[in-house]
């Protein structure tokens, strides 16, 4: 709907997977995994509504298919959004800040250590959030200086990062396994 699309369906080829954009609702059927991509939250929750994808993106989750939040994606994922009423589609049990890292000028690029994927992994931060509380089920997999960027719970996974525009597809590949986890 809006944000990174076409450098995840990219990412998602390289490691030898299908990718499928979805446009419609009724898409949602016919896959196994979705990536929620990064971009401005606002404005894809704004989409979400215009195409009455809400109900179909709980469900998606509530079934166990796995879904991946990149950045604005994570903020869409998370139960909790700080300075704000109600969540986006709040399936992960993460509350998120909005903007952590400052505005768009405040970008920067920093090495992580991935728990179970990588000990030098080139993050990109744009507008990025970071996870200010995990529940008790999430498991975290990086933090960068002391905040948490990146954790899953079961079929949810997200990061306050940009593995997309990158050309290293270990992140990618893991959410992929993800999702063959869940179709054997």
């Amino acid at each position: 709907m809006q944000g990174a699309v076409r450098e995840h369906v990219q990412a998602i080829e390289a490691c030898g997977a299908e990718a499928v954009v979805i446009k419609k609702k009724e898409q949602l059927a016919n896959v196994v995994g979705l990536v929620m991509p990064g971009g401005e939250s606002t404005a894809i929750r704004r989409l979400i509504d215009k195409y009455d994808f809400m109900n179909e993106l709980k469900e998606f989750a509530q079934a166990g298919k796995p879904m991946f939040g990149t950045c604005a994606g994570l903020i869409l994922l998370a139960r909790n959004v700080v300075g704000y009423d109600e969540p986006h589609i709040g399936v992960m049990d993460v509350t998120v800040e909005r903007n952590s890292f400052g505005r768009q000028r405040e970008s920067f690029e920093a090495n992580l250590t991935i728990s179970g994927i990588a000990e030098n992994y080139n993050a990109v931060f744009i507008r990025a959030p970071h996870i200010v509380n995990a529940g008790e089920n999430v498991e975290i997999l990086a933090k960068h200086h002391e905040r948490i960027v990146m954790a899953r719970e079961g079929n949810l996974l997200g990061c306050s990062f940009h593995p997309e525009l990158t050309e290293d597809y270990r992140i990618t590949a893991y959410f992929i396994e993800m999702i063959k986890e869940t179709i054997v």
